[in-house]
Formats: structure tokens, sequence, C-alpha cells
């Protein structure tokens, strides 16, 4: 009997090991700094879960398409994309509604961070400024209405409307010319005007980057994420802050709907929301932290978009803003701009 009752234990006991081994949480993410992420999130995270982290990267499209494509049996659990897919997702019926009671940390985050998209179907882990960077050994920014002055003509490049600094750019630039940023129909027809002033109209960060270290363009929008590449270049580069202020943005997590890992998407999201963790990603200069107990230097501040002065300023163009209005405003943009 005694062996028996030992026997029924030990597979009891490898069968909790092999369930503890079978604990997979499939995540949708960025392609960039996947060491980074590695190191400070994804190993820590599997000891602490005894689970396996599969990580999917790609752009913003195919990321999202995959979500959609298997909404009826969802292969992805968890995702970080940008608040405006993440309401367009939302408004497709692929996300869960996220149960904020199962996130301890949720309320060290910024305010704006804790519903960014309404109905609790998101949560953000991390913003963004943009403003301009520009050679400050050849010129001075002091407002987004420069870029369209002919003074630069032939010297700046813009983001592409379909990218994610496209429509922030413009809402600054509609800002400049003494408007309230929120119809872009009107700056579309200008910045058609200039189409020929353009060098190009970016979709990458490190499209642009090369044009600046190549002296072929010295001024141009781009998100914080993207300035050291820039601050640690030998040519003398500055970050501009215009009189209308910095655009801004945020990433944010997301749960597809009725993927049956529920609880581990969970305990993944409040890991990664957590001071430690956000503090360790912020130091990395990996990612800009949501969490407002984060303490970081000035050396790694400046690097960043960090503090509540910062943050409550940002000029934010609304998710919803630019799911109603992006087939509009890409059509003219085709029309007008890129023709």
């Amino acid at each position: 009997m005694k062996n028996a009752i030992s026997l029924s234990a030990l597979c009891c006991a490898l069968a909790t090991s092999a369930f503890a081994q079978d604990k997979t949480l499939t995540i949708s993410v960025y392609s960039f700094a996947q060491d980074e992420y590695k190191e400070i999130l994804y190993d820590p995270f599997e000891e602490i879960c005894d689970c396996t982290l599969v990580v999917e990267t790609g752009n913003s499209v195919e990321r999202m398409a995959k979500i959609e494509a298997n909404a009826s049996n969802p292969v992805i659990d968890m995702a970080v994309i940008a608040s405006q897919d993440a309401l367009e997702l939302a408004r497709k019926d692929l996300l869960a509604q996220l149960d904020v009671s199962k996130l301890a940390n949720l309320s060290k985050l910024y305010s704006a961070a804790q519903d960014p998209i309404g109905d609790n179907f998101a949560v953000g882990y991390t913003f963004y400024a943009s403003s301009i960077v520009y050679r400050s050994d050849l010129i001075k920014v002091n407002s987004w209405a420069d870029l369209l002055d002919e003074k630069l003509a032939g010297n700046v490049a813009l983001p592409n409307i379909t990218g994610t600094q496209g429509p922030l750019t413009l809402m600054m630039l509609d800002k400049a010319a003494g408007n309230d940023g929120s119809d872009l129909t009107g700056v579309i027809s200008e910045v058609g005007k200039h189409a020929d002033d353009i060098v190009t109209f970016y979709s990458r960060s490190s499209e642009l980057t090369q044009l600046m270290n190549q002296e072929e363009v010295i001024a141009a929008p781009v998100g914080r994420f993207a300035w050291s590449a820039f601050k640690d270049s030998p040519l003398p580069f500055a970050w501009a802050e215009p009189a209308e202020g910095q655009a801004g943005g945020m990433n944010v997590m997301v749960m597809t709907k009725g993927n049956g890992n529920e609880d581990l998407a969970y305990q993944f999201m409040d890991y990664w929301l957590s001071t430690e963790v956000q503090t360790k990603v912020a130091e990395a200069l990996v990612d800009s932290p949501a969490n407002a107990e984060v303490v970081v230097s000035d050396e790694i501040a400046d690097n960043l978009t960090y503090g509540a002065d910062l943050i409550n300023s940002l000029n934010l163009l609304s998710p919803a803003e630019i799911i109603d209005n992006r087939e509009a405003w890409v059509e003219q943009w085709n029309t007008e701009v890129i023709q």
C-alpha cells in the first residue's frame, strides 16, 4: 500500500512539474531592444512564473493582422502596441476588457496611462515625447512652423502620415498656425504646397538617423525614444523645445479576447508595470516609464520622456481622432502631398 501511495504521489508530482513546464505565454511586441528586454524582463519573469515566454515581433500592421486573423482561436495572449491601434482592435471586439483589480501596480501609473483608450481595454506602459531634432551649429528651431520656413527648404525631412510620428507632427504644425490641432485637413494641404522642399517623408527613425548623419537633412520631427542615436553622433544635434510645446504618444498593453491564458497574462503585465522593472527599462534607455514612482538620474532622464511636468505638458492626439479620420487623412495626403 505504501508503494502504491508513493507511486501515486510521484505521479502527481510529475504531473504538477509537467504542468508548470507547459505554462506558456505568447506575447507580441515591437522588435527593438529585444536583448535588453530578455535580460531585464523576460528571463526574470520566466523564473518567477515557472513558465515559458514565446516572444513574437514585427511591425504593427503585421502583428495586428495576426491578432485579427486568429480571433476565434487566439495565438497571441498579450500584445504591446500604440494606443490608437489598441482602440482599433477594441472596436473590432478583439480585446479582453481588463480586470484592473488584478493589476496591483496600476495605481502607480500616471493617470493618463491607467485607462488610455477607455473601458479598461488597455493600460499604458510607456510615454514618448516628439519634438524636432536639428543641427545646432547651423540653425535654431523655435517653432514647429520652422519646418516649413523657406530658410530650411531642401533641408527638412517629415514623417509619413501612416507612421506614428505623422499625425503628431501635423497636429503641432496646425497648432503653430494658430489652430487647435484637431482638424488636419488644412495643414495637410499646407504640407502639400511645400512638398518639393521636403527631402523625404520618412517611415522609420533609422532612415532619418542615416540622412541626418550624412548631413542631407538638418531638421526633422522625431520621437524621444530615438534621441540617443542623435545625441551620441559626432555632429552637434539638439532637441528643440518649440513655443507650441512637444507632441506625445503612448504605447499600451492589451490582452486578446478569449485567449484562455488570462491569469498568466495579468501576472506578466503587472510585473512589467512594477517600479522595479520600469526603473531597469528606463535605466537601460529602452523605454520611458509610465510608472510615476520611477526615479532615475538626471543623465538618464535627459534621454527619456520622464517626469510629471513633462508628461502632463505633452500635446496628445486622441486615439479616436486618429482612427476616425485616418482613412480620409491618408487619401488627402496621397492626393496633395505624395503626387
